[in-house]
């Protein structure tokens, strides 16, 4: 939806089409007649819209007999919102919507007013450039129903952590929040203090900063300390410094806040 209120910013009548009203599907329709790479997509638009329009023919949504087990069966069903949003979504799977807008760009004063955001010198380049990495991606995956409850990335474990030390500490949104252990038997010790001095800086390692960069993190890992003992689950990451990658394992106690009697 971003991507396409920038291509609809300013875009002449003639490239919009008099009497159409999908102005994104009149821009791509017209630069696919110079451009191969947008002609492409034009096709796979269309196909997947004949696609949809057989789906809605057939009685009870059912596939036809003669169909079943060829490869057009087995196209997934479209979302509304993925229907209204064909044409971008779908140069986003294939890879080339970052070659799209750049052919766009370098020829913006055939589509585009002279204030139009593509048309602007900087503005245009950054908004090609920006989506090289989202075409980078491989869209062959969707979340399942309980993706909210499994593996939370390290931005949401940061957030709790913020949301958990918010009592213990009231710092200025600039500062990086404090772990906020809670201990049953606290004694004071400098053995304590350097626990829970370790176990602040690995929740700080988790921000991205100009000393780390946290290049992957998975929870739920299972680590089993000793032969006797049990695996206990934890947060797996990767960080990246200036001169070395280090690999860091957390139990899930310490990184909620709350170890109890654990050693």
């Amino acid at each position: 939806g971003v991507v396409e209120a920038c291509l609809l910013h300013m875009l002449k009548r003639r490239a919009a089409g008099f009497l159409r009203t999908d102005k994104v599907a009149a821009l791509f329709t017209k630069v696919g007649k110079t451009c191969a790479v947008a002609g492409d997509v034009c096709k796979k638009v269309q196909e997947l819209q004949q696609q949809v329009e057989s789906r809605k023919n057939q009685p009870n949504g059912q596939e036809p007999l003669k169909r079943q087990g060829s490869t057009t069966s087995k196209t997934p069903v479209l979302t509304p919102q993925a229907i209204k949003h064909i044409w971008v979504r779908t140069a986003l799977i294939e890879k080339v919507l970052d070659k799209i807008v750049q052919y766009i760009v370098d020829n913006c004063s055939k589509y585009y007013e002279k204030e139009a955001l593509l048309a602007d010198p900087v503005c245009g380049p950054i908004l090609a450039s920006l989506l090289v990495g989202p075409c980078a991606l491989e869209y062959t995956k969707l979340k399942t129903a309980d993706h909210y409850w499994t593996d939370p990335s390290a931005d949401e474990l940061v957030q709790r952590h913020r949301i958990h030390g918010a009592h213990g500490r009231q710092d200025s949104p600039c500062k990086r929040p404090a772990l906020g252990i809670r201990k049953r038997h606290s004694s004071g010790s400098t053995s304590e203090d350097r626990f829970a001095a370790s176990a602040r800086e690995y929740v700080e390692s988790l921000h991205q900063n100009s000393r780390t960069h946290l290049l992957y993190g998975k929870n739920n890992v299972l680590v089993q300390p000793k032969d006797d003992l049990e695996a206990i689950p934890g947060y797996l990451s990767l960080h990246q410094s200036a001169d070395s990658l280090t690999l860091k394992w957390t139990p899930n106690q310490l990184m909620n806040g709350t170890l109890g009697d654990s050693e």
